[in-house]
């Protein structure tokens, strides 16, 4: 089987100089919500990706739900980014920023003053959510939106979109998977308003399209895609009947904005709700981008999927934490490191910048 991984790619206008992705991972060392110059060497370190696609970046003060999360609504902000792109720019990777507002996944304690936890409904989010303040606090009741907040909401996106080319990415990803703010329009159950924005798979779905609509508007349509977790149930995300008829019904509609790529993240290997091979082929043929898919893929699968034309790029998450240097450990066949678990979120480079490379 050819090393189809390793092609370059065309993506829009950016050529990739492979077809592996670095998924986006919390890392938790965004200090003061601001990129710093331990995140510029992470980062660069696993610069031998063809695209790196950020952490979850908050697009409000409103979206810093976890500790230590990254935002993009500041020049302060804009600045330390800037530091990450040139770096990973000069070691040849592209790079787009995942624009992750946590809506009701948070505790209002991880909060700047004057932000508050919103979502589309005022349901709370099952579960507890780590406070450097106060340790582990259940997660707070969310305030609902009104009409007009949550097209203020919309707006922060776009703005944040905007910032983030200042500070020289190529690019935005609207993440809407995981449980995360627009998920939670999205989904059926946990989204039960009563105005455009509630009821049909089309109201729900309005949120996201205006944001992507909007963003392109901005930015352009080649600098934006969109992350989904279809059936994955996280952070509290229940299941509900038009499941399929909502990614059917969004894949079509991002299909004709033109957004660069939809990215899919299946959560099975961690003993989470298969993606379902039809709603996979239901995807690939509505969709004409870039199709990204993640989710414990190994050289050998990847390449398969790659040749069958399944997919078009393929996306790595926890094997980068550990393995800085994937992309060339898989081409000499090295074996790959594991990540430690229990540095995963903590504040130093411990666990984050001093996994050596192997070759």
């Amino acid at each position: 089987m050819s090393n189809h991984l390793f092609q370059t790619y065309n993506l829009g206008q950016l050529t990739l100089q492979n077809r592996a992705v670095m998924a986006p991972m919390t890392r938790s060392r965004a200090i003061n919500n601001i990129p710093n110059d331990l995140m510029v060497t992470y980062y660069q370190q696993r610069a031998g990706a063809g695209l790196i696609i950020t952490e979850g970046t908050s697009p409000s003060p409103n979206g810093l739900g976890y500790a230590r999360i990254p935002g993009i609504f500041n020049q302060e902000q804009v600045a330390g980014w800037r530091k990450v792109t040139d770096a990973v720019h000069a070691k040849g990777a592209k790079i787009f920023i995942q624009l992750m507002h946590t809506g009701r996944v948070s505790h209002h304690v991880n909060l700047p003053e004057g932000a508050k936890v919103i979502a589309p409904s005022d349901m709370t989010a099952a579960g507890d959510m780590w406070t450097d303040a106060e340790g582990m606090k259940p997660h707070t009741q969310p305030h609902a939106l009104t009409t007009e907040e949550v097209k203020a909401t919309i707006q922060e996106y776009v703005n944040a979109a905007k910032l983030a080319i200042d500070a020289g990415f190529d690019g935005v990803e609207l993440h809407a998977a995981n449980g995360y703010l627009i998920e939670q329009f999205i989904n059926g159950v946990v989204n039960n308003r009563k105005d455009e924005y509630g009821g049909s798979v089309a109201n729900r779905s309005k949120f996201l399209l205006e944001i992507a609509e909007q963003t392109i508007a901005a930015i352009g349509k080649e600098k934006v895609g969109v992350r989904f977790s279809p059936f994955s149930g996280f952070n509290d995300i229940p299941a509900y009947n038009e499941v399929t008829e909502t990614y059917d019904y969004l894949s079509k509609k991002l299909n004709d904005l033109g957004v660069a790529y939809l990215h899919f993240l299946d959560h099975s290997p961690n003993g989470l709700d298969l993606v379902p091979a039809d709603l996979r082929a239901t995807v690939r043929a509505n969709f004409k981008g870039a199709l990204i898919w993640c989710g414990a893929y190994d050289l050998e699968r990847a390449n398969q999927d790659l040749q069958d034309g399944k997919v078009d790029l393929i996306a790595f998450g926890k094997p980068f934490i550990s393995n800085p240097d994937l992309v060339e450990r898989l081409k000499q066949n090295v074996a790959l490191a594991q990540p430690d678990f229990n540095t995963l979120y903590t504040p130093d480079e411990k666990g984050y910048t001093d996994y050596p490379a192997a070759v």
